[in-house]
């Protein structure tokens, strides 16, 4: 374990917190010093700490990898900040982003042409973890002339289908 500036912080804060709940239980200063560096470590590891990483809507960052991409897409969205930030893709051929990416999840409804827009491809990214997100991420690539000019992300609201 990491030792840092937060980590001593809270847990100097779940220590003050333990330290007086335990004193409204017992007056012996000596018990409460000791019952209080006890538990100021469970407390914080298995209540504090879970329930920041909860609520929080913190994840891993990773650098594309086009295997990674390809072998667990419900974890896209860990890869797609990087892939959108370095420019990775774009000036890329169809042929070029399709042979990284996959066939394209889905098109684009176009209702100028009542079609899809085959120059407009979706991707799925996968659910960011946390307690209250009800939306999934998602990438539009934009084509023109047969390579890449865009890249979108947006958030498509959680459908679950209701099985009869």
């Amino acid at each position: 374990m990491i030792i840092t500036i937060p980590l001593v912080l809270f847990m100097s804060i779940v220590f003050i917190l333990t330290y007086l709940f335990v004193r409204t239980i017992d007056r012996r200063k000596w018990l409460t010093l000791l019952v209080s560096l006890a538990l100021t470590p469970v407390i914080y590891f298995y209540v504090f700490y879970p329930m920041v990483n909860i609520f929080s809507n913190y994840h891993h960052q990773k650098y594309f990898s086009s295997e990674h991409w390809l072998e667990k897409p419900a974890l896209r969205y860990e890869l797609s900040d990087h892939m959108i930030a370095s420019d990775l893709l774009i000036g890329k051929t169809k042929q070029d982003v399709e042979g990284l990416l996959g066939e394209a999840e889905w098109l684009t409804w176009d209702d100028t042409l009542k079609s899809h827009d085959a120059n407009r491809w979706n991707y799925g990214l996968g659910i960011e973890p946390g307690a209250f997100n009800e939306e999934k991420e998602c990438l539009e690539l934009v084509f023109q002339n047969e390579k890449l000019t865009e890249i979108i992300p947006y958030k498509e609201q959680i459908e679950f289908e209701v099985q009869d």
